[in-house]
């Protein structure tokens, strides 16, 4: 269980990092964009109110999102903890708590989650932005369905 605070701790320390470095630093919030591999990476300002790609933007959900993404956050804790899982296992559990807290922190400070890589390729633009703590969510969902969960052990027969 170590093993998923601390990389859940690590996740959160890099997304809030970049955020402040990305926003703050490079002034982001007033530049608004900044070209750094056109069209493939652009870090372009938005703040989401909503869930994935701004869905439910118009509607005041900052603290249901808090409260889905901490009950997540919890579940999946409790869930690794009773399973007993493996090392990975408790790597993607804490990469997807590491952001879903980071998305958490920024709901109760800035009542909106701080997106800024935007990506495009190919002739595609991509007219949304995300974070780390976006990949990370994402990341950790995805290693904890596709990681063999640890074999239980059987009885042995005498």
């Amino acid at each position: 269980m170590r093993l998923l605070f601390w990389t859940a701790t690590w996740v959160f320390a890099l997304d809030q990092a970049t955020k402040y470095i990305v926003v703050q630093w490079l002034d982001l919030l007033r530049r608004q964009e900044i070209e750094v591999f056109p069209p493939f990476l652009v870090l372009r300002m938005a703040w989401n109110r909503g869930v994935n790609f701004g869905i439910g933007a118009g509607l005041d959900m900052r603290w249901v999102l808090i409260v889905v993404a901490l009950v997540i956050s919890a579940a999946v804790v409790v869930w690794l903890w009773r399973s007993g899982s493996t090392k990975w296992g408790y790597i993607a559990g804490g990469v997807l708590v590491g952001g879903a807290l980071g998305n958490v922190l920024d709901r109760l400070i800035y009542g909106a989650v701080a997106d800024f890589l935007n990506m495009s390729c190919c002739g595609f633009t991509n007219p949304y932005a995300f974070n780390v703590a976006d990949v990370a969510i994402f990341v950790g969902a995805i290693g904890l369905a596709i990681l063999p969960e640890r074999q239980k052990k059987k009885p042995s027969a005498k």
